[in-house]
């Protein structure tokens, strides 16, 4: 393997890596956000775009 074909590969392998991170990140993110959105509505805090929720 020549060295060049060695940085590309290294340079995918850490783009690989770096997305892979971002994502889980995200979606780790998401889970936390959704359980404070569940504490809060179990709380009765509704959204202002809860139509339903008015009378």
């Amino acid at each position: 393997m020549s060295a060049h074909a060695l940085y590309v590969a290294a340079a995918y392998a850490i783009t690989a890596v770096v997305l892979a991170g971002l994502i889980g990140w995200i979606l780790l993110d998401q889970r936390a956000r959704k359980r404070d959105l569940a504490e809060l509505e179990a709380a009765g805090v509704r959204r202002r775009s809860d139509k339903a929720g008015k009378s």
